[in-house]
């Protein structure tokens, strides 16, 4: 559960983020929502897969980032660390969301986006971290580059649901299981996940292809095949882990 609240600069004036990166953050999650804006920026780094949502069966793509629930093979934890250069928008985000709020301009109801923040997140501080406002009350740089990321976060959202939806309407998406046996002898098991047919990909004809070309997606679909070769950095990480303890 969140207490998001809209970020105000009366009640907020001395509010600080905590940036850097731990579990005890909430850093510990095994995946993290993601949008084909940035696969180009993951792909070298994170293997993108996509998971179907139980309750409304839309489907969404993802960075997985370890092998079970609650397990974050990129943390450094006690170093306030994360092992890549790129971090994911959604996780680079908290404790920020996106709001909504209605006004009337010209007798005109209308609607704009603005900032929640959550005021049970633990990156919430007075003493430490990155300020939310300046000393007389405008935003700092920090709050206005998230206010930058949620902006690029909402068109994700818009841009995600098109492209998993043209995902669909071509046969692109194939449930898979992978089974991983670490050094150890230890078994994990990777299912419910989701991953490009390359098949059915091959089998398109040029006028899909143009299609998906034209519409941007084309580029961002190699992008996810291509991240699965990550999923070597994860198992090594996994076994290195295992190794020192």
């Amino acid at each position: 559960m969140t207490n998001a609240v809209l970020l105000n600069n009366v009640e907020h004036r001395d509010l600080r983020v905590v940036t850097e990166r731990s579990a005890a953050l909430g850093d510990n999650s095994w995946f993290a929502l993601t949008f084909p804006l940035e696969f180009r920026a993951l792909q070298g780094q994170y293997p993108i897969f996509f998971q179907k949502d139980a309750n409304s069966g839309n489907f969404f793509p993802l960075v997985l980032l370890g092998l079970r629930p609650g397990e974050n093979l990129y943390l450094r934890d006690g170093k306030g660390e994360w092992a890549a250069s790129y971090i994911p928008l959604t996780v680079r985000r908290e404790p920020f969301l996106i709001g909504r709020q209605n006004f009337v301009e010209d007798g005109i109801q209308k609607t704009r986006r603005v900032i929640h923040i959550d005021m049970d997140s633990p990156r919430i501080s007075r003493e430490q971290g990155e300020p939310l406002f300046l000393e007389y009350g405008g935003n700092s740089p920090f709050l206005d580059s998230v206010s930058d990321m949620l902006e690029a976060i909402h068109h994700g959202i818009e841009q995600s649901e098109k492209f998993v939806r043209a995902l669909q309407v071509h046969g692109l998406l194939e449930l898979f299981t992978l089974d991983v046996t670490l050094n150890n002898g230890e078994s994990n098991q990777l299912k419910g996940f989701y991953t490009i047919d390359e098949e059915r990909l091959r089998a398109l004809s040029a006028d899909d292809l143009h299609e998906l070309h034209n519409a941007g997606f084309l580029e961002a679909i190699y992008m996810a095949i291509a991240s699965q070769s990550q999923l070597r950095r994860l198992i090594d990480e996994k076994n290195r882990r295992l190794s020192v303890q």
